[in-house]
C-alpha cells in the first residue's frame, strides 16, 4: 500500500515535464531550475515524485528534488511501458505518460532515488560517452570495408576513415583509464575482488561496477542478469509458435559482449562454468546456449562476490548466494 500523501508522476523531455498528481492531477513545468523551483512550491509534505530513466534529461530533475529532501523514485521505462500495454491504452501523450506513471507507483512498490557522487556522475557522462564513440567507430569500420569491397577505393577516403578512426581508438583508450582511475579512487576493493573471479577481465569488472553503482541497485544476481539483458526468453504458444529460446536484448550491449568473450575464457579456467558448459552441451543444447548460459552464471558468480566481499573460490562460491 502507498504510504505517501500524494503520489506524483512525471514524464520529463527537453523543454518541459508534465506532472499528474494522484490528487491534484495534470500540470506543466519548464524543465529548468525555474520550472524546478514552480514544482517543489505545489509539492505537499510526505509526497513521492515518480519518473522515468531518460537518459540525460530526467537526471537534473532527480537530482534537484533529493537535494529539496523530496522522495525520488527513478523507474525503468520498460517497466512502465509493460504496464501501459496491460491497460490497452489507445492514447499516448505527455499529459497521459505522467498519469500512467503515476499509476504505475501506485499500483507498484517503486525504489527510492539516491543522489549520485560526483565521481559516479563522471563515470556515467564517460559511459554514455564511450557508447556514442563506440557507435561512430563501428560506423568508421563499416565505411571502411565498403570501400575496401568497390575494388579500387579512392586513397584519400580511405587515409581520412583511418584517421578518423585511429583519432576515436585514442579517445577510448583515454576514456578507459579515466574511468579505472575514478573507479580505483572508490572501489578499488570491489575492482580486485571481481578479478578473482576466474573469467573476468580488469575492463568487464570497470562495466560492471560503473553500470551497477558498485552492485548497490540490484538485490539479487537474477535481477542484475535481467537488466544486462542475458537472461533467456522462450518463444512458445500452443502448437503454432515454437521459437528457438534466446536472450533478451534488454540492457547494456557493450557489457553484454563482453560477458560473452568472458565466458569462453570461463569455460576453460571456471570450474563451475565449465561444468555447466558441458552439462548443457551434453544434452544436445547448442553451444550458443551454453555459453549464454555460462556469461550468466558469471554474472550472477560477480554479484555474490561483490556482495560477500570475499574473493572468488571454487569450494566456496557455490554456497554463497547467487539467485
Amino acid at each position: 500500500m502507498n504510504k505517501y500523501k500524494e503520489t506524483f508522476g512525471v514524464d520529463i523531455s527537453k523543454d518541459v515535464f508534465d506532472v499528474h498528481g494522484s490528487s491534484s492531477g495534470h500540470n506543466q513545468f519548464k524543465n529548468d531550475e525555474k520550472g524546478f523551483k514552480s514544482f517543489l512550491k505545489i509539492l505537499p509534505k510526505d509526497s513521492i515524485v515518480v519518473m522515468e530513466a531518460t537518459g540525460y534529461y530526467h537526471y537534473r530533475l532527480a537530482q534537484f528534488l533529493y537535494k529539496n529532501n523530496v522522495a525520488v523514485s527513478v523507474v525503468n521505462p520498460l517497466s512502465v511501458k509493460r504496464f501501459i500495454q496491460m491497460k490497452l491504452a489507445k492514447v499516448k501523450t505527455d499529459k497521459s505518460d505522467a498519469k500512467a506513471i503515476c499509476e504505475y507507483a501506485l499500483a507498484n512498490e517503486v525504489p527510492l532515488y539516491n543522489a549520485l557522487t560526483n565521481v559516479q556522475a563522471e563515470c556515467l557522462q564517460l559511459f554514455r560517452l564511450m557508447d556514442s564513440y563506440l557507435k561512430k567507430r563501428t560506423a568508421t569500420k563499416n565505411k571502411m570495408h565498403g570501400e575496401e569491397t568497390l575494388g579500387i577505393p579512392s586513397k584519400f577516403v580511405y587515409r581520412s576513415l583511418k584517421r578518423d578512426k585511429k583519432h576515436l581508438d585514442r579517445e577510448l583508450e583515454g576514456i578507459e583509464a579515466r574511468l579505472l582511475e575514478l573507479v580505483k579512487q572508490e572501489q578499488q576493493q570491489q575492482l580486485t575482488l571481481l578479478q578473482t573471479v576466474p573469467g573476468i577481465g580488469a575492463k568487464t569488472a570497470l562495466f560492471l561496477i560503473v553500470i551497477t553503482d558498485g552492485f548497490s541497485k540490484f538485490e539479487t544476481g537474477a535481477q542484475l542478469c535481467s537488466y544486462v539483458g542475458i537472461t533467456p526468453t522462450i518463444r512458445e504458444s500452443g502448437s503454432s509458435l515454437r521459437g528457438r529460446s534466446r536472450i533478451s536484448k534488454v540492457g547494456n550491449k557493450k557489457l553484454r559482449n563482453l560477458l560473452f568473450l568472458c565466458a569462453f575464457n570461463a569455460c576453460k579456467h571456471n570450474k563451475a562454468c565449465r561444468e555447466l558448459y558441458e552439462r548443457i552441451v551434453q544434452k544436445g543444447k547448442s553451444k550458443k546456449l551454453a555459453l549464454i548460459a555460462v556469461a550468466n552464471k558469471l554474472l550472477k558468480q560477480c554479484f555474490a562476490i561483490a556482495h560477500s566481499g570475499l574473493p572468488y573460490n571454487d569450494e566456496y562460491v557455490s554456497v554463497l548466494k547467487i539467485k
